[in-house]
């Protein structure tokens, strides 16, 4: 009678399971290096917004977020609400829907991005930390005067409002980013060789 499993299986059996449990101890230390992309579309906690948020910055490495949709989005005279209070008078006169209000926030350690949010509704803005709770999840811990703090949690979306702003980032249909975020891809132009001019 064969016996169930040879020594040599044995030993690739053995082999196996020690690789396999040497790289899940691995894995816990692999997802805290990546934080998780909090990139999507989300609804704010009080219902009122739309915030989308995708990598930005010169390596894609950051997080911005602009408002795509907002419950009302218009004054009592049919107008769309302005950034009036905007510290930078150059911005005052934009439109609050479409306009960036998550500013290049870094990757930090498991899984967090830490930066600003910019409020229109007063012009200021504010630390946070932003994180994917669950994958339908994101949470915004914001703080002024590092003191007084609060966490909200935003919900998820995968349908399309009438008003939402659906095109990239920069395009007529889509938000705005603040000039200093906008990725604007700038093509030199070739000079003429001195072998052509002549």
């Amino acid at each position: 009678m064969k016996p169930i499993l040879s020594l040599l299986s044995l030993r690739r059996l053995t082999l196996r399971v020690a690789v396999a449990a040497s790289l899940a101890g691995f894995a816990p230390l692999a997802g805290a290096v990546e934080p998780a992309d909090p990139s999507g579309t989300w609804l704010t906690e009080d219902g009122r917004a739309r915030i989308r948020v995708e990598r930005c910055g010169a390596n894609l490495d950051q997080a911005c977020g602009y408002i795509v949709w907002m419950k009302n989005p218009v004054d009592a005279r049919g107008e769309p609400y302005k950034d009036h209070y905007n510290p930078d008078p150059a911005k005052r006169l934009r439109p609050i829907l479409g306009h960036q209000l998550i500013m290049g926030l870094m990757p930090r350690a498991v899984g967090r991005f830490d930066g600003e949010i910019y409020n229109a509704e007063n012009g200021k803005s504010y630390q946070i930390s932003l994180w994917r709770e669950a994958p339908d999840r994101l949470k915004i811990k914001g703080c002024m005067l590092s003191l007084l703090c609060a966490t909200e949690t935003w919900n998820r979306t995968a349908d399309v409002l009438p008003g939402q702003l659906v095109g990239m980032t920069g395009d007529p249909n889509g938000p705005r980013a603040d000039k200093e975020w906008a990725q604007v891809s700038q093509v030199k132009p070739s000079t003429p060789s001195k072998a052509a001019k002549r």
